[in-house]
Parts: structure tokens; sequence; C-alpha cells
């Protein structure tokens, strides 16, 4: 008898996946066309099977079924258990539909689940601070962990702030909390007083976690400056008038007046506090918030999205399986991405334990080097990494010596990818089966997400296909109404991955999700017939030069191509005749000597004369967020107006002069 062949596992061959999802289009997708159903004629070869009244009845099921006439294409789901084959998609909605269900678990019921396949495989390792935990030894810690917050008086949906850089006990309060319903704040640890106090103020943190220092920023005298009061309170009892909601300061490596340390933690619990963390479970739901994830705040200050335990289970149980965490041996991931974002804390920490995958971390702070002798000597099978920590690992002056052979793909995500970029990760770093991941905080984050099996021109000029059990649209975003494929419009995503809200801000929220649930991405893209998805850049970025619209992301993908360009940034400035003009950031490849006619004869034939950058700067570094993002906002306030021009033979021209002595664009 024929059986249905599954996409979800491992396939070798192109043409196995070929034919594999021709049979998964007919099997699993009706609705494209005039399809037979799984039911084979094999089944009724015998007269006393065909003259069966049960076989009989079956027969029924393989008359072909045609699609009503009339039914609009953008009905239907786009199968997403293998890449997409048939272009079936005339407007701009895909339903990822998927034959494998969501999860309805919490934190705490994913890691059990895992200790019990898996107890003596290594989890994590830290490997700056030379911590390894098995799940076993991980799991004990949690409930420590979790009995000594409940023993210090938290309780279900209490704030904890966590503050600094990525060690063993940021993972352990994020499961610890997740156990005793204590909703997690990840705190930037680059941040400065009055952010932190904003954060632990707008969602009422009773207690922070944090270490004495890291870096240049003493974390303990920035709380004191907020709280002086802690010198004077007992440990546990913070009395504050800035922080009203604050009780604890949990000081990870020292001894500090006023504030508690992590032993006193992990000693607190009792029996009686071990009962009552039991008893708690029966309480806890799966749509409980788990997290608050601070935005960026580069358009005022910055909002908490709270993402519930279904929210980043479900998120990062259908993000694994598209890269094969489901069926690959034992997946040992490098992961250089900082634990107070999604992608870290996610992509890491909840993978781990749905997965039961093993997580290792380089170093506290991002450090390519530390990452790349990380793979060597860990056999890394996957790298998690923004495009400037790829491109920061390419550049090592010492690349060559380290062994990657292990390593057999990995993501990029956090800001556009550039083409060339992806293709020098794939052959000069051998990571394979690189894939393209896009999303956002307050989607928890993963939305589209290519497939390791894709083409090099799917991973290099798209974000990939919707992920399972989610919707996307692109609309018009002055009318709001879906356009066409192929049309350029503001992506817009629903589905089990969207944020509960904006911890109380209401307004804020209702500007971003509709009453229908839709989430605003603010993305401007175009989806293909086939579901994939390409990023033009965000509206807010977009250059409205003399009336044509401009995406910086589309002139940034063909910089790149420039054999002497390391990296391109694209802002709009302000010009009295044109509206804006387009301003090139390049940082060139070290030991490169370029001229801003160089760049422009090379965009000149290829790209739209209008596109044409006018103003051309070469830099030596980008303001970045603490997740290796480039700040645009920043960028664009950093280059003086008097200082915008052109770099020609070591003369800076002003606008003015480039005006009267370039030719118009």
């Amino acid at each position: 008898m024929r059986r249905c062949v599954s996409v979800a596992g491992p396939i070798t061959t192109a043409s196995s996946v070929l034919e594999t999802n021709k049979l998964s289009a007919q099997v699993l997708c009706p609705g494209r066309g005039q399809l037979h159903t799984m039911i084979p004629t094999v089944a009724f070869c015998t007269p006393t099977m065909r003259n069966c009244a049960f076989f009989r009845g079956l027969k029924l099921f393989q008359r072909p079924w045609t699609r009503q006439p009339g039914l609009p294409a953008a009905t239907r789901g786009l199968h997403v258990d293998g890449p997409p084959i048939v272009p079936t998609l005339t407007t701009s909605y895909v339903h990822g539909t998927s034959s494998t269900s969501l999860l309805h678990m919490t934190v705490a019921e994913s890691l059990q689940r895992s200790v019990e396949r898996w107890p003596d495989r290594e989890a994590m390792a830290f490997l700056q601070d030379g911590v390894r935990k098995t799940f076993a030894q991980f799991q004990q810690d949690v409930d420590q962990a979790a009995a000594g917050l409940l023993a210090l008086g938290m309780k279900k949906g209490d704030r904890l702030g966590m503050w600094g850089p990525n060690t063993y006990e940021w993972v352990l309060f994020q499961f610890a909390t997740a156990k005793a319903g204590i909703i997690l704040v990840a705190v930037n640890p680059a941040y400065q007083v009055q952010e932190v106090e904003f954060a632990l103020r707008k969602v009422g943190c009773k207690a922070i976690v944090c270490p004495m220092q890291f870096k240049t920023l003493n974390y303990c005298n920035m709380l004191r400056k907020i709280c002086p009061e802690i010198e004077t309170c007992s440990p546990g009892d913070i009395k504050s008038s800035r922080l009203p909601d604050l009780r604890s300061v949990i000081v990870l490596d020292s001894r500090q007046p006023g504030m508690l340390h992590f032993e006193d933690v992990m000693q607190a619990g009792g029996s009686q506090h071990m009962q009552q963390l039991q008893d708690l479970q029966k309480k806890i739901s799966f749509d409980d918030p788990i997290n608050i994830q601070f935005t960026s705040g580069t358009t005022g200050a910055p909002k908490g999205a709270t993402l519930s335990h279904h929210n980043i289970i479900n998120n990062s149980y259908f993000t694994g399986r598209r890269l094969g965490y489901h069926w690959r041996p034992h997946t040992r991931v490098c992961v250089p991405v900082p634990l107070y974002h999604c992608f870290g804390s996610v992509g890491g920490g909840i993978c781990m334990a749905v997965h039961g995958i093993s997580i290792v971390f380089p170093s506290r702070g991002y450090d390519g080097k530390a990452n790349l002798a990380a793979i060597e000597s860990e056999r890394c099978t996957f790298i998690y990494g923004t495009p400037t920590m790829y491109v920061d690992m390419l550049n090592q002056p010492d690349l060559v010596k380290y062994d990657l052979s292990s390593v057999e793909g990995g993501i990029m995500a956090g800001s556009p990818c550039p083409q060339e970029l992806v293709k020098k990760v794939a052959s000069n770093l051998g990571v394979k089966e690189i894939t393209i991941g896009y999303g956002t905080t307050e989607n928890s984050p993963v939305t589209f997400l290519s497939s390791p099996l894709d083409n090099v021109e799917r991973k290099t000029e798209t974000i990939g296909y919707i992920t399972n059990h989610l919707e996307a649209k692109i609309v018009d975003p002055t009318t709001g109404m879906v356009v066409p494929v192929g049309t350029s419009g503001e992506i817009m995503i629903r589905g089990y991955c969207v944020m509960l809200e904006y911890w109380d801000d209401k307004a804020k929220t209702d500007e971003c999700i509709t009453k229908d649930r839709w989430y605003k991405t603010g993305d401007i893209g175009r989806m293909d017939a086939y579901g994939y998805c390409r990023i033009d850049g965000r509206i807010k970025d977009l250059i409205i030069r003399g009336g044509e619209n401009v995406y910086p992301a589309e002139i940034e993908q063909f910089l790149h191509t420039h054999p002497k360009v390391k990296e391109a940034q694209v802002v709009g400035v302000k010009d009295e005749r044109m509206g804006e003009e387009i301003c090139a950031c390049i940082k060139l490849v070290d030991g490169a000597d370029c001229t801003a006619e160089e760049i422009k004869a090379y965009c000149k034939g290829q790209i739209s004369h209008f596109k044409i950058p006018r103003y051309i700067l070469f830099v030596t570094s980008y303001p970045l967020t603490i997740t290796g993002k480039i700040q645009k906002n920043k960028l664009r306030e950093q280059i003086p107006k008097t200082q915008i021009g052109i770099v020609r033979n070591g003369q800076q021209k002003t606008p003015q002069d480039l005006k009267t002595s370039e030719e118009t664009t």
C-alpha cells in the first residue's frame, strides 16, 4: 500500500525534495486544481475486498476533488511542513497550515519532558565562566532557585528584572521564574541609570538580579543612585520612593550592603517552599504572561512587549522544526546573541528545553574570536547571529586556522541580511544550511524563516516563508487592503505568536494590534506566489526623493556586491530641492582603498538613477544596539549637515559644493 511521504524529516537530494513535495501537494493541500486522494487503488485488488461494503464505501473517496468555482486562492492555506514548490497565491495573504499541532504546555512542562528523555545530556555550557550543566542538573537548580524566590515572598504574577550579560544565572532565572509563575523582565545590559529606572518602574519589578559590574557599568552603584535607601534597608526589605515596588536586589558575584547574594536565594527554599512550588504548577496556565521584553525605544520610550508561555514555547518549537532539530541526532548551537533579546532567550534557552538541544555560550559579551574557538572546541553544529556578528567572524584575521567542519547550519536574523554576506557565510564559514529569519519581539519573535533546503536565490533574496499556524498579509499602508502578489506594502501578522500587550500601555498596544488581532510590523515587504517574502525596508526608513519612494535595503543589498565594500548603510538626509537625498555610509574591506566616483560608477546602469546615492561617506563604525543592530536614527543624527558630502581624493565637499559641481542625477 502506498503511503503519504512526510516532508518534515531529513531529505537528502534535490530530486527527492521535488518528488516528495509533489506528493505532499496532492495529498495534503487540496484546492490546487483537480486532485486525487491518498486512498490507493491497490487496496481494491482482490474480488473479496472489492465486494466488501467497507471498501465500497471507501471508493467514494477516490473520486476526483475539484475546487469550487469562485473560491479565491487567497483563502487557501500554504502547507509549510516543507518548502513550498507550487505557486498558488494570487494575493498577498498566506496561512501556514501544518500537520503538526500547536503545543499546549508551560515552560516548566517543556523542560520536564526533556529532562525525562535526556537526563544526562549536556543542556548548556558557558565557556568563559566554566559552567556546564546536564538537563537533570539544570532541573535541580531551577527547582531550588524557584523555591528560593517563593521563600523571599515573591508570588505568581510578580515581576523580576534580569539585568546582565550572558551567564548561567540568566538562563537559570529564566526557567525558575517561569516555574514559580513570576514574570521575567529582560533588562538591556547597556542601560544607564535613567533607562533602568524607567524599565523597573514601568513594570513594577519586585526584585532585580544582576552582577555587581559588567565591563564599564557598575550596576550596584547605579541602583544605589536610584534607591539610596538600599544602604540602610535590610536585604529583601527595600523601601524606595522612586521604585516603590522594589523589595530585593540579588547580586550574582559579590556581597553588597542591603542586597541579597545569589547563594542566599539558592539556600532560602525549604521543603515547604518545594511543596508550594509543586502545588503552584496546577495554577499556572500556558496563556499566562511569562516574559517582558523591552523594545529598543528608537521612536520614544521603550515599550514592554509581554509574552506568554504559549507564545514562546510554540515559536521555539516550530522554529526548531524548520531547522530540523526534531530529527538531527544531537544539535549543539553556538549562541553569541544576547539572552536579554528574544533571539537568545527563545531561540537559545527555550529551544533547549523544547527540543533537547545543547546550547553553547562562547562569552559573556560578544567576541568574534571566542565564537570561532567555541565552534571548534565544542564541535557546534549550528550557530546564531546578526549580520554584523557574521561580518565580524568573517573578518577575523586568523579565520583559516579554526576547524569549523562540524557546522551544519545556522540562523542569520535581527536586521536585513545582505546577499553577498549570506553567500560568504556559506562558503567561507562553511555554514551550508544557513537560514534567514524574520520577526519582531512582539511576535515571540520568528514569523518568516527559510528552509535549510532552500536554494541560494531564496536564501539570499527572501526572508523565507511563513512559519506553522501563522497568518501574514501585505496591505496598502493607506487603504489597509491586501495587495496582489509582488506588490509592496506593510507586513501584518496574526496567530499564536502575537504578544499579549505592551505592559500597562493600552494606547500603544492598540496602535500596533488591530481589533482583529493583526500585528502591524511597520516593515515594507513583497510576497511572491510561493509565499516567500522580501523585505524592502522600514516604513520609517523609507526615503522619498523627489516623489520617488526609495527603500534603503535595496541599495544596501546592491552595494554589498562591490568587492571593496564590507558593510553599507543607507539613510535619507534632508534636501531643500528633492525633499530627501540618499546618503550611503560605507565601511570598506580592511586595507582597501576606494573613491566615491568608483562607487557611483559601479551603481550606474545597475540600479535606477534616482537610487544612486548623492552622498557617500566612508566610515569605520556604526552606532549599534547591544544586540548588534545598526541604529539608523543615530547614524542619521551623527552626519553633520556641513559634513555631508562625497570624499574625493581625501577632500570633503559640502552639500552646496556638490550641488554646483556634480551632474544632477
